[in-house]
């Protein structure tokens, strides 16, 4: 893992090679979440000292973002379409589902700090419905039986050490 002054020397590197350094703002709010796990406050600060922005800018545009984190999450961060086709196609069921396998809400965090589950509007993947995010990578025609399968397969995933993009 890189220690905090490697990821800001990376960012410094970038950014002093960029002709409007203001456009990187998300890139440099996901290197810094990708380290702390979060976009915590002092990657906020970060961020704005590093791009000569206020803090209120950078908080405006982080919280604008679903994929920037304001606090922490799980592991892995489940993202479930809750769009009108995932829900005709039995996504509303399949969320419940979800929800008593990991024993938290919409929202939350398993208390492994394994899973957060969250829900988003549509993923664009409605010839697949219904269907989830796992970090980036897309689960579709689920059934709770694959959903089962998926949660044992992150959970193998993690116990072996293998990492799932983020």
């Amino acid at each position: 893992m890189r220690s905090r002054e490697q990821v800001l020397d990376e960012l410094r590197q970038k950014i002093s090679q960029a002709e409007h350094p203001r456009e990187l703002v998300v890139d440099v709010m996901l290197a810094l979440q990708e380290h702390y796990g979060y976009l915590s406050d002092q990657a906020v600060e970060q961020t704005a000292s590093l791009l000569g922005m206020t803090l209120l800018e950078v908080e405006e545009l982080a919280t604008f973002y679903d994929f920037i984190y304001r606090q922490p999450v799980g592991r892995f961060v489940i993202r479930v379409c809750d769009s009108v086709v995932c829900w005709l196609e039995g996504g509303e069921p399949l969320a419940k589902h979800l929800q008593a396998k990991l024993g938290i809400p919409m929202g939350g965090t398993s208390s492994d700090g394994l899973f957060t589950l969250l829900p988003v509007c549509c993923i664009g993947y409605c010839d697949m419905a219904p269907a989830m995010l796992v970090n980036n990578r897309v689960y579709g025609n689920l059934t709770p039986e694959r959903l089962d399968q998926i949660l044992e397969e992150l959970r193998g995933a993690h116990g072996a050490g293998k990492s799932q993009e983020q």
